[in-house]
């Protein structure tokens, strides 16, 4: 084993133990703000396992997707909770947790069935390198350009409706209390702000 192997080796298996800490504690840490950072770490350490398959163009879009818009969009949902709103107790939460245990270690069994079964042709097929980001392109305009223009057409009429709701719901706000706000604004009116003493 070579120098760049043993390198590879060792990078694979602190993104990989980071992976697995971090998802441990992003379900098992309590405060919700810790777990969402654990969670970016997460992300941008999957970035890194893509950028050891030299695949360059997923690893930018692992961290921009997930780190720069789901984790953040996280972050600013949790900002703006309030937390001194007491919660209330969950019915049948510990039947809850159970039923997620046994689903979870399903999966997992599951996959570690498909990986020790699989036959896995290595070491693969040669990594065309940078070279994969321009192939990407190409794709997405001309094979997969009606796709890709029906996913972009979709965002923005997400985007659309989310900015209507937004204005909708703060101009009903406004109407309800504009009659309070007028009426504090007459009062404090009344109430002398500066006072002349030059004739004194």
């Amino acid at each position: 084993m070579n120098i760049a192997n043993s390198t590879e080796l060792i990078c694979f298996l602190i993104l990989s133990s980071i992976i697995i800490l971090g998802g441990l504690g992003v379900v098992l840490l309590n405060n919700i703000v810790y777990s969402a950072f654990l969670l970016g770490g997460v992300f941008m350490s999957v970035a890194g396992l893509y950028l050891l398959l030299n695949a360059s163009f997923v690893a930018a879009a692992q961290i921009l997707v997930y780190v720069g818009a789901v984790n953040v969009l996280i972050l600013f949902a949790i900002m703006l909770v309030n937390k001194k709103e007491n919660l209330a107790p969950i019915k049948g939460l510990q039947l809850r947790r159970i039923l997620s245990g046994i689903i979870c270690s399903a999966l997992l069994i599951l996959l570690i069935r498909v990986d020790i079964t699989t036959k896995w042709s290595l070491p693969g097929p040669a990594s065309i390198g940078e070279i994969s980001t321009e192939r990407i392109g190409e794709h997405l305009f001309t094979d997969y350009l009606l796709p890709f223009e029906l996913a972009s057409i979709l965002l923005l009429m997400a985007m659309i409706g989310a900015i209507v709701l937004a204005r909708r719901e703060s101009g009903q706000g406004d109407l309800q209390s504009a009659n309070t706000v007028n009426k504090g604004l007459i009062k404090q009116s009344k109430i002398p702000i500066l006072i002349d003493k030059t004739n004194k």
